[in-house]
């Protein structure tokens, strides 16, 4: 058994909490401004973009070691056209240059929470796909996301999170301009 610290409480952390316990894991769920101890191997980051550097300074010595997952998307939040990081690079690997005693795995942000939930995109199950370079920690986020009755997928090296965070983008403008439902959304068909 896994224990899984979520730092964020919204609707991607519960949705998350949900899966990791679905899983026979453990989760320990923190408010983004919480100061209580990460207690698991395993953090997921479920906050918004802008959060994640103001985590990075105050938690960076207690995060050394643990597998860091980032599940954001780097959006412009006042046009809602564009992602705010430079095109060859990732919110992912900003994070892991800020935590550099952390293995950093992109991951969460092509779904959205309902599918989480339920596991289901339409008729298909639910893909989480995974990107990072340490193998173990890749293995581990993995083994907890299929434990959930979902299929998780790596997706390679931490260098496709830049294309990852682009499908995710994709995915929320269709989903804000109610092209997609926010229970539908991208999966891989076995």
């Amino acid at each position: 058994m896994t224990l899984v610290s979520i730092i964020g409480t919204g609707n991607m952390g519960q949705a998350i909490a949900g899966l990791v316990t679905k899983g026979g894991h453990q989760a320990q769920t923190i408010g983004h401004d919480d100061d209580s101890a990460v207690d698991g191997e395993l953090v997921v980051l479920a906050v918004p973009y802008p959060a994640l550097s103001a985590i990075a300074d105050a938690r960076r010595d207690e995060l050394a070691g643990k597998v860091v997952v980032d599940i954001t998307n780097p959006l412009d939040f006042q046009t809602f056209d564009s992602l705010v990081v430079p095109p060859d690079a990732s919110a992912a690997a900003e994070l892991a240059a800020a935590l550099p005693q952390s293995r950093v795995l992109k991951a969460f942000n092509t779904n959205f929470a309902a599918t989480l939930a339920s596991g289901q995109v339409g008729d298909q199950t639910t893909t989480v796909l995974v990107a990072g370079d340490d193998a173990d920690a890749k293995a581990l986020l993995l083994q907890v996301v299929t434990d959930a009755g979902l299929r998780g997928v790596d997706a390679g090296s931490l260098r496709r999170a830049r294309e990852l965070e682009a499908l995710g983008f994709v995915q929320l403008t269709l989903a804000a301009g109610e092209k997609i439902a926010w229970t539908g959304g991208f999966t891989l068909a076995p």
